[in-house]
């Protein structure tokens, strides 16, 4: 029983912190920040849902959809730090941009936005399926994977709920603090982007050398 609380808690643990929410959140909170409560709750539900079903498809079949396409996750990792960076970019000089939408079109970019970028790179990203992917391999009973499923559950969950809870945050900081927040987090996100970038260049580069 110890074993499995042990591996519950690691498997908690890692996605929350490779997911990270709390990063995920100024990015959230500024290409919804035309969107009503209703609809930024919308968004934030799907693209947490269409995360824990890519997360778990990934951890049950990562492996071979991986060797099927010739994908690897370092390649995903470069990609997931160009688009990040990218994205850091614009949010450090406080000009990400907002939709301006009118009515007929909201559900289309709800649906576009709470896919790409918010479920896949940013929620679902190379980190988090890397993770899936080893942890499932480690589960070496039922009980495990079942309680590995449930880890990615609770993970998508509690990013739900932050994701949910900003719309009060915009409504505190207002604008002036959210432009402030969005500087801020675009430095992160651009330091985390280059992390990503070269995590996933440096193996590819030293297989090359070896060749």
């Amino acid at each position: 029983m110890n074993e499995y609380w042990t591996f519950g808690l690691l498997a908690v643990t890692s996605f929350f912190t490779l997911i990270n929410p709390l990063g995920v959140m100024p990015i959230f909170m500024t290409i919804t920040g035309d969107l009503n409560a209703e609809q930024r709750k919308k968004t934030a539900r799907k693209a947490t849902i269409v995360s824990f079903l890519a997360l778990v498809a990934f951890a049950f079949s990562g492996q071979l959809l991986f060797q099927f396409f010739g994908i690897s996750v370092n390649s995903l990792k470069i990609v997931g730090g160009v688009i990040f960076f990218i994205m850091g970019q614009d949010m450090l000089q406080a000009r990400l941009s907002k939709i301006k939408v009118s009515e007929s079109e909201i559900n289309e970019y709800v649906n576009d936005v709470s896919i790409t970028p918010l479920a896949i790179p940013m929620i679902c990203g190379p980190g988090a399926i890397t993770n899936g992917i080893v942890l499932m391999e480690e589960a070496g009973s039922i009980e495990s994977k079942i309680i590995l499923v449930g880890a990615i559950f609770l993970t998508c969950l509690l990013t739900y709920i932050i994701l949910w809870s900003s719309s009060r945050i915009i409504k505190f900081l207002g604008d002036t603090g959210n432009k402030i927040l969005m500087r801020l987090m675009g430095l992160i996100v651009m330091v985390i982007a280059v992390e990503f970038f070269f995590s996933g260049l440096r193996p590819i580069v030293q297989e090359m050398l070896k060749i």
